[in-house]
């Protein structure tokens, strides 16, 4: 018996030519925007939060000046310069399309000036580089007690520390701690530093005086000796 030879037949594939030729577009379109997203420039800086310092030195300071590509500002390398000012506490950035950058600075708060340097909420003496002079001048020495000093006067709202004028340093045999405060509207406040709260009371305070001036002693007693 013999056996049949069976016969095979191979299909040939045709090519798709459009196929091909519309994936070829689309890689060359992903390409293209790769390319043009890696090269954007920054558009946009938006800075808020600041008081001391511009925003253009805060631009200036993150090397943003000169709007590099987007995809190139790396957050960790723009808080890390920042950080290195003295005045600046803290930073947070958002990145935000298309090309906008945000960041909100958090100052330290300038609390004195001392021996013609400021004193910032940080515990640090600083050079007065930025001419700030609506905080409260230090008359006299207080090195053996800056540290708690600003520690504590770091709490008066800043509303009453621009009613400060001038600050005394002035112990006595039962306070070391004791200070006298010269204030603009010419009252003058004793106070000392475990009772600085009392302080943020002083508008309050002065309502209650009827337009009259005089001494105020938060320090101990808490009355008000009103001058003739």
């Amino acid at each position: 018996m013999t056996s049949k030879k069976v016969k095979i037949k191979v299909k040939k594939r045709k090519i798709n030519f459009r196929k091909i030729f519309l994936a070829i577009i689309i890689i060359i379109l992903i390409t293209f925007l790769m390319s043009y997203y890696l090269h954007l420039p920054v558009k946009n800086i938006y800075v808020t939060g600041n008081n001391i310092l511009s925003d253009k030195e805060i631009i200036s300071i993150c090397e943003l000046d000169n709007y590099p590509p987007y995809v190139n500002t790396f957050f960790n390398n723009i808080k890390e310069k920042l950080l290195k000012n003295d005045y600046i506490k803290n930073v947070y950035i958002k990145r935000k399309m298309p090309n906008k950058i945000y960041i909100e600075i958090e100052e330290y708060k300038p609390l004195a000036i001392y021996n013609d340097k400021l004193i910032l909420s940080s515990k640090k003496i600083v050079d007065n580089t930025y001419n700030i002079d609506y905080v409260p001048y230090i008359v006299n020495n207080i090195d053996n007690i800056c540290d708690s000093f600003i520690s504590y006067f770091s709490k008066i709202n800043d509303e009453v520390l621009l009613k400060i004028s001038h600050i005394e340093y002035v112990p006595n045999e039962v306070d070391s701690e004791r200070f006298l405060l010269y204030m603009v509207d010419s009252n003058y406040v004793y106070i000392t530093l475990t009772k600085i709260d009392k302080i943020n009371k002083y508008n309050s305070i002065v309502n209650e005086l009827d337009n009259k001036k005089g001494i105020i002693y938060l320090d101990s007693g808490d009355y008000v000796e009103i001058k003739g």
